[in-house]
């Protein structure tokens, strides 16, 4: 998940050594890492979150990389673009119920909206909102045409394994799946985040690509979930090589959000699809006593 390059290390061939070397390891950091605790990272990926809060979640995620995490209802989470050339292909869990996960069909079709973008909810195939996209000043996603697989990063790029140096982000996303006790059937479609497409009337899509450096997403989870990322090329990339950028992600709870968002003051009224997703979650958490 981290991507860490140095040079051979030397003196490690005896165990006293190899001890030795790890421990000079403790307190570095990278250019993209995940940052634990989360307060140590640094001030530029901290800048702009709320001042009387903690971030519970920061990672500067490189390109060709994975992550996940388990995050809790009313989180919080912004993720930037800071160069202008991540891809980041999202799924998402229901914590404790991961038959449970982000539907990008009903995503797209129960709000009428082929474009997410602020305001847009991330619906479960079971009709509950997981998440709400709150704020977005890219408007270059993409919920219709999923993730680069083996086979066309191997025919685009030569390899597309987990491993390569170009590997496809269904391969990415069953590996962070599999850390959450799931498997490659589990791997639905995804959600790609800064790089943008366009449907034109006869249905043929077109690649848009990115707004550039510094655009950012947030989105607000309305249930405990589980977020699997994987910063890696779209499939309608038209660049004969693989290249992107890192992509920042800050974390923090935030659950006097959850009543900003039903009550308007938020993203302002709620479309009545949004409104009944939000609706059957809160009455599903009700229900189970677990609000």
């Amino acid at each position: 998940m981290t991507q860490t390059i140095e040079t051979p290390a030397t003196g490690t061939a005896t165990t006293a050594g190899a001890r030795a070397h790890a421990r000079k390891q403790h307190g570095k950091t990278a250019e993209t890492m995940r940052f634990v605790p989360a307060s140590s990272a640094p001030g530029r990926l901290l800048a702009g979150m709320p001042d009387d809060v903690s971030p519970t979640w920061v990672e500067s995620l490189a390109f060709g990389r994975y992550t996940t995490m388990a995050l809790a209802r009313g989180t919080r989470i912004r993720l930037t673009d800071t160069e202008g050339d991540a891809c980041v292909h999202t799924l998402l869990y229901r914590t404790g119920a991961v038959h449970e996960r982000l539907n990008t069909a009903d995503t797209v079709k129960v709000p009428w909206q082929a474009y997410p973008g602020a305001g847009h909810p991330l619906l479960s195939d079971a009709g509950r909102l997981m998440a709400t996209i709150i704020t977005d000043t890219s408007s270059r996603h993409d919920a219709l045409t999923g993730a680069t697989t083996l086979a066309g990063n191997t025919a685009k790029y030569g390899a597309g394994t987990v491993h390569s140096a170009s590997p496809a982000a269904r391969e990415l996303l069953t590996l962070g799946a599999l850390k959450n006790g799931l498997g490659t059937r589990d791997v639905a479609p995804s959600l790609s985040l800064f790089k943008g497409i366009a449907v034109d009337p006869a249905g043929s899509i077109t690649f848009t690509g990115s707004a550039g450096p510094g655009a950012a997403v947030e989105l607000l989870l309305q249930m405990d979930a589980v977020l699997v990322l994987a910063n890696t090329a779209h499939p309608l990339d038209p660049r004969p090589d693989f290249t992107g950028t890192a992509v920042d992600i800050v974390a923090w709870h935030a659950p006097q959000d959850l009543g900003g968002l039903e009550s308007g003051r938020l993203v302002g009224q709620l479309s009545p699809e949004h409104l009944q997703a939000l609706r059957n979650t809160e009455h599903d958490l009700t229900a189970r006593n677990i609000r």
